[in-house]
């Protein structure tokens, strides 16, 4: 954000800056004066001429200061673009000015080759993980068939720990379509209840395997929003409530102003890390605790809501378990 200099504040910078004249004006004035006390001159001829310095001073004093303020209005304008071109910067008007300007240009240029080079090493970064992470696919879908293949106690532990190697490659490929330049977002009406039981599906084996139950109430609305990307949303609260639900049941429902709240009777979150749950790579005490936590599940969920408008407000208390709400309202964009 930029600040804007009050003309006051301009004012005292012009008088501040040209302090030396002022004062080198005065000692003149003071001589001259000095001089017709001297040589016994008439004072009236003193006053006029103090007079004609008066008027013609002012005089280029507001045309100087004018000039003065004009150039820091458009120095002030260039700071927002200042990252992108430096072609509107004013010419300079003397030679330390011409200094200034080639050092702020050098370092523009360096700036720019520094940036340049960061965006081509993070571009084959991200080239490099979202291959990597669509090649893991590959394995991890034969392993599945190979573990569906038997019907064994041991069989099932290891889907289970499958589904979990699953879900966190699709956080990493989330996490890395998020922070691109381009994105995906089809913007349109969806049923909620859609995309929420798209969620439910997916987590269907974790219920019924730590005996959660599920208690799913009618969600009659439609938001404008991308099915996609809140479904993964939902699906990142499902796999928080299913993680920190050892027992119990989770509820979805739908509150008037189209918001979708999940509840669950889990552990709960510790009040003093309320505050900070949807900071990158934060875990908490829950986290700590549980030791396989990445602190990046709420973060994504937050800033994929914010790119399609919506909101999340999470309320809980330790031992009773969290009510997440995602606020599908806030909406301004235009369907596609």
């Amino acid at each position: 954000m930029i600040e804007t200099v009050s003309f006051w504040k301009i004012l005292w910078e012009y008088c501040r800056q040209r302090r030396k004249l002022l004062c080198l004006l005065l000692v003149l004035a003071a001589i001259n004066g000095f001089l017709f006390a001297v040589y016994h001159l008439e004072w009236e001829a003193l006053w006029y001429m103090l007079l004609l310095w008066a008027v013609v001073g002012l005089i280029a004093a507001v045309i100087d200061f004018w000039l003065f303020y004009s150039r820091h209005k458009k120095l002030e304008s260039l700071r927002a673009n200042i990252r992108y071109t430096l072609e509107e910067l004013p010419q300079p008007r003397n030679l330390i000015e011409a200094d200034y300007d080639d050092a702020l240009r050098a370092v523009f240029s360096e700036k720019q080759r520094v940036e340049s080079a960061a965006d081509q090493e993070k571009g084959a970064m991200l080239e490099y993980y979202t291959l990597w992470a669509h090649q893991i696919k590959t394995p991890i879908a034969a392993l599945r068939l190979l573990l569906q293949s038997e019907e064994t106690e041991w069989s099932r532990d290891a889907l289970a720990e499958l589904f979990r190697v699953e879900q966190y490659v699709e956080m990493v490929l989330s996490y890395l379509r998020l922070g691109s330049t381009t994105n995906d977002f089809v913007i349109q009406e969806y049923p909620l209840e859609g995309i929420v039981r798209q969620a439910v599906r997916k987590y269907a084996p974790l219920f019924i395997r730590k005996k959660i139950q599920l208690e799913m109430e009618p969600l009659p609305s439609k938001v404008l929003t991308d099915e996609k990307w809140l479904c993964f949303v939902v699906e990142q609260i499902l796999s928080n409530a299913l993680k920190y639900t050892p027992k119990g049941k989770i509820t979805i429902r739908e509150e008037p102003g189209k918001a979708l709240v999940i509840e669950d009777t889990g552990i709960g979150i510790a009040p003093e890390d309320l505050p900070r749950i949807f900071e990158k790579g934060f875990t908490g005490r829950n986290g700590r605790e549980d030791k396989r936590a990445t602190g990046l599940g709420l973060y994504l969920c937050r800033e994929v809501l914010q790119k399609l408008s919506h909101k999340m407000r999470i309320d809980s208390q330790p031992g009773k378990g969290t009510q997440v709400r995602v606020l599908l309202n806030q909406v301004e964009l235009g369907k596609e």
